[in-house]
């Protein structure tokens, strides 16, 4: 195992920051980049990795990958359409750590020969799929790092959900990276949780008037949930003051009660609220809390992805106090989501104790039940990113 797969197997959700000045399906991203520069400023930002372009028709040159060696020690993938043992035996006098390796270019012998090649040259590789087909074809030949494209290299549209679909097949043993079409923390969140190691983000971080900003945003935690949304107008609002995550509750005894999930915008993750099991819904997510005899909810709650638990949601008694909430969250292993009685007063100082995955307020940021104020969602979702 080379750096950039032991980077990539570090815990949480990491990134592999893309070094690009162009893009054959938007055009000039950032004419100017100069990788030295960049590299060193996505180091400093977290990246787990770098991906340097080499290739022209994205504005990239082997030199790039050269001047991003010369800047900084962090994990290097060159990135190109790589198909002989040359292409390998240069990227690493270059000063790549790894390379890609596109099976929709490759047929399963050459595949074999470069993975082989690669390892004998020290490097590790990326080995990119596009359809389950390929996919297959990736698993099959036991490549240890496995990417998921989400970009059709014909037509250029994303598909994220069948991106995302073929992520979750993926055997955990393998390094999981998503790659494209992720702008958000929320879409990064959603690789996280199907089951990817690290998401690859180029054209975002490329076009941001401060890439390493943009970076370092796409990787902060916690996320932030807005929940028992009732109306459009307060999605809009949750989605406008920046949250990641929009929660409906689908328990008619509820207060904040909901007919149904909500359209959200493509830059949240809804979340549909049950008690006992989920039913039916077309939410990203489902928190499904316990059953309490005479409450509305029991205390604590599963987020669930397609069924399989993917954190825990630690909440407040239902109308009940608990001094050592925070401290039993603090404790908790794992991804975990807290909730209870969390508003712009509090949740910097709830962060600060807990370091939770996400935060989760309803009736804090309420003018009544089931109604949001849009100057108190705002504050929250402020100062929880603060």
């Amino acid at each position: 195992m080379g750096r950039f797969e032991k980077a990539l197997r570090a815990p949480g959700l990491g990134a592999i920051a893309e070094i690009k000045r162009r893009s054959p399906s938007a055009g000039d991203l950032r004419p100017d980049a100069d990788p030295a520069a960049i590299a060193r400023a996505y180091a400093a930002a977290g990246a787990a990795a770098i991906s340097v372009l080499v290739d022209e028709r994205f504005g990239g040159t082997w030199d790039d990958l050269r001047a991003a060696r010369a800047s900084t020690n962090a994990p290097l993938l060159a990135k190109g359409f790589f198909s002989t043992e040359a292409h390998l035996r240069t990227a690493k006098e270059a000063g790549a750590d790894a390379a890609l390796l596109l099976l929709r270019d490759l047929d399963d012998g050459r595949v074999a020969l470069l993975l082989d090649v690669a390892g004998a040259l020290g490097l590790d590789t990326l080995v990119e799929a596009h359809d389950a087909g390929e996919l297959e074809r990736g698993i099959a030949l036991g490549a240890p790092v496995l990417g998921v494209n989400a970009r059709d290299l014909s037509t250029f549209a994303i598909d994220r959900r069948a991106q995302l679909e073929l992520v979750a097949r993926i055997p955990r043993d393998r390094v999981v990276i998503a790659e494209s079409g992720i702008r958000t923390r929320a879409q990064g969140a959603a690789a996280e949780l199907a089951g990817a190691d690290a998401v690859l983000v180029g054209s975002a971080l490329m076009r941001a008037p401060d890439p390493a900003a943009k970076l370092a945003e796409l990787l902060s935690r916690p996320l932030v949930k807005v929940c028992g949304l009732t109306r459009e107008e307060d999605v809009a609002a949750a989605a406008e003051a920046g949250a990641d995550l929009a929660g409906f509750i689908l328990v008619p005894e509820s207060p904040r009660a909901a007919a149904g999930v909500l359209p959200v915008p493509d830059e949240l993750l809804s979340v549909a609220v049950w008690v006992g099991e989920a039913g039916e819904s077309v939410a990203d997510l489902d928190q499904v809390h316990t059953v309490e005899a005479g409450k509305v909810r029991g205390r604590d709650a599963a987020l669930l992805r397609d069924g399989e638990q993917v954190a825990r949601v630690l909440d407040l008694p239902w109308k009940g106090t608990d001094p050592a909430h925070w401290e039993r969250a603090a404790a908790a292993e794992g991804r975990i989501v807290l909730a209870g009685r969390l508003g712009p007063e509090n949740v910097r100082e709830a962060i600060a104790a807990v370091r939770p995955w996400a935060v989760d307020a309803a009736s804090s940021l309420e003018s009544a039940p089931g109604i949001k104020d849009h100057d108190k969602v705002k504050a929250y979702v402020e100062a929880a990113r603060a």
